[in-house]
């Protein structure tokens, strides 16, 4: 136990040092720039706090400062070029655009009344001036916070709309001038459309509660609990990775800042006990992806998506339940299956916390039961639960001195959130460009058209069509935009199809977090490798391999919603058991190891089709996959006993 404290010790400091490698992208503010940008941020979180709990607002006003406030907080610490992450004041010119940022929103605000009226159809000329300087500063602040890709896509889509009379077929429509362009993207159904009411409304509040979260000191719980948990079985640091970044997964949603947050800790470790670097990397990588989909949060996403499905969020947390279980399920397994073929053994005892010892600060974690309690027992608006979580969570923190939360810790999370939410705030921005552009050309409809032409109303060709949109239109972008482009422009294909709305929106949500870990550009397996020393694209291959079934699980759901939780319980357990016993398979095919031993190609060709048959629910396609896993078993049993006497007969001979 104290040498597993020394260990911790040494990696809480790089922990810390890889959190801080993590925002280098942001400037290194001291002095008075830094104490600026932390009381803007406070202020922000606490003027959500007020103004969601006890004095709401008309939507535009709240949406144009929230995404003010926002704005002005990525000018004043995200530099111009990644040269001036060492900077230590905020020069001039940011400080001007912070200015215009604020007079903009003035105007937006002071003339609500009047634009209202005015946008798309009798712009002024000072709507067009203000309007320009918002697409400009909502471009800039995307490409500051989460890359060139994003911002390159809006323009393309702001330049389909005005020279869209120049694209012959279907997706060809009369050009707009520039005057109506402008002026219909600043409005409700452009940048302050559902994904910015999303991130004012919902996901701004979990983002502090995650940061109150962290704060108190439950990152730490998460990561021995897991250890204490996982650490002594076969292979267990790579087990302590899957279950630790889990259990943050539930509070971050952050694929890029869940594998920096445990895989700075659990890919040491991995390394330590003879997995390999680009394994290691690439199981971290895997599991925090997986973080985005575990509920009670999941990513930013899930809130967008309850409002762009018209259902609440307890309906998209509660599908995604099932889904979760098989993805980390199938983590699990695979790196055990890995651990047995290396003879990998896990640490010993005096390396890994005692469950005891831990289960001490479980206080910790109430505030994420309180969560789970008033989003599906009281059936509260997920705004009112998060508000009863952060308060929670101040009040647990008082049951033990070492965790007590007082005033700096309460600033220092109140500014950790805002400043955490930053990145959404502008990808929600700019998603909600395209969705203008979308909705002024009427082309989402004509862009789902698309694909079922190709697609010949053949719902499995549909799928694969959609599955490749959403992974490439997800690729190098945070979640919330990937999948925010992937429900506007392929979502509405597997509508027309049949396909259930709220399904249709997870397929695509899937395929958008598992954008992740998909060459070529694969932000979370970049990051594992940067902490494991491996080269990126053979971790994001790597990972890739080990998230297979991850890529599985959508067209599962597609064919047999109870997986999602739809329909009777019966059907549902049933659901739950051939899907579990299909990833088995799936997950022996992948790794070539079968029942304590490795297999041929035969019985892995055998294994990887009886889980693709067992993605179909019903009896028949359950018969014919069970049936194959059966004749694996005894062709393996067959193989092993032949080697088992031949052995015999060699011993004998000699």
């Amino acid at each position: 136990m104290d040498e597993y404290k020394n260990n911790l010790k040494i990696e809480d400091t790089e922990l810390k040092n890889k959190e801080e490698e993590n925002e280098s992208n942001t400037r290194n503010l001291t002095g008075v720039s830094h104490y600026l940008v932390v009381s803007i941020a406070i202020f922000m979180s606490l003027f959500h706090i007020y103004t969601l709990g006890f004095s709401p607002l008309s939507p535009w006003i709240f949406y144009s400062i929230h995404l003010g406030m926002g704005a002005v907080l990525i000018l004043l610490l995200y530099p111009l070029t990644k040269k001036g992450n060492q900077q230590s004041k905020i020069p001039y010119i940011d400080f001007g655009l912070s200015i215009l940022m604020v007079l903009v929103v003035s105007y937006l605000v002071i003339n609500m009344d009047e634009l209202i009226y005015r946008i798309g159809i009798t712009p002024t000329n000072w709507d067009i001036v203000v309007g320009i300087t918002i697409l400009a500063i909502v471009l800039e602040i995307t490409r500051r916070t989460c890359g060139i890709l994003l911002p390159l896509i809006a323009i393309v889509f702001i330049l389909y709309a005005r020279f869209g009379e120049h694209i012959p077929g279907v997706l060809g429509h009369r050009g707009y001038s520039w005057e109506r362009i402008i002026s219909y993207l600043k409005g409700l159904d452009a940048i302050f459309s559902v994904p910015l009411a999303a991130s004012a409304n919902f996901v701004f509040l979990f983002i502090v509660f995650s940061a109150f979260i962290q704060v108190s000191g439950a990152g730490k719980f998460f990561i021995d609990f897991a250890m204490s948990v996982t650490g002594k079985a076969r292979g267990g640091p790579a087990k302590t990775s899957v279950v630790a970044s889990s259990l943050f997964g539930t509070v971050t949603g952050n694929s890029v800042a869940n594998v920096v947050s445990s895989g700075a800790f659990t890919i040491p470790l991995m390394k330590k006990i003879g997995y390999k670097p680009k394994f290691a990397g690439a199981v971290e990588a895997v599991a925090s992806t997986g973080g985005q989909i575990m509920p009670p949060i999941l990513g930013s996403a899930a809130f967008i998506m309850a409002m762009l499905v018209g259902v609440p969020y307890l309906t998209v947390m509660t599908a995604a339940i099932i889904p979760a279980l098989l993805y980390f399920t199938s983590v699990l397994l695979i790196v055990d299956l890995e651990a047995a073929k290396k003879g990998l053994k896990g640490l010993p005892g005096s390396q890994l916390p005692r469950l005891t010892q831990v289960l001490k600060n479980a206080h910790l974690i109430v505030p994420l039961f309180v969560l789970i309690f008033v989003l599906a027992v009281l059936q509260a608006s997920p705004i009112r639960a998060a508000l009863l979580a952060i308060l929670s969570t101040l009040v647990v923190t008082l049951f033990k001195k070492e965790s007590r939360m007082g005033l700096s810790k309460i600033l220092e999370a109140l500014s950790k959130g805002a400043q955490n939410a930053l990145q959404m705030i502008a990808a929600c921005a700019t998603a909600g460009i395209i969705i203008g552009v979308l909705n002024l050309t009427g082309s989402g409809l004509k862009f789902a058209s698309l694909i079922i032409s190709w697609a010949g109303d053949m719902l499995p060709l549909a799928l694969i069509l959609t599955m490749i949109a959403s992974i490439i239109l997800g690729m190098g972008l945070p979640t919330t935009a990937a999948y925010l482009i992937t429900a506007a422009v392929v979502a509405p294909a597997l509508v027309e199809l049949g396909v259930d709305h709220l399904i249709s929106h997870m397929f695509v949500f899937y395929f958008a977090c598992l954008s992740a870990i998909t060459p070529p550009i694969a932000l979370a397996a970049y990051a594992g490798a940067g902490i494991s020393r491996a080269k990126p694209m053979e971790v994001a291959f790597t990972a890739m391999k080990l998230g297979l079934v991850a890529f599985i699980i959508p067209y599962m759901f597609v064919y047999g919603p109870s997986l999602l939780g739809i329909g009777s319980p019966l059907n549902i357990m049933v659901s739950i058991v051939s899907s579990l016993i299909g990833v088995f398979a799936l997950g022996c095919a992948l790794q070539r190891w079968f029942w304590g031993q490795s297999t041929n190609l035969i019985i892995q060709i055998l294994l990887f089709s009886s889980a693709l048959i067992l993605i179909k629910p019903g009896l028949l396609s359950d018969s014919i996959g069970l049936l194959l896993i059966f004749i694996s078993y005894v062709l393996r049993f067959t193989i092993f006993k032949q080697k088992t006497i031949e052995k015999q007969e060699e011993s004998a001979a000699l």
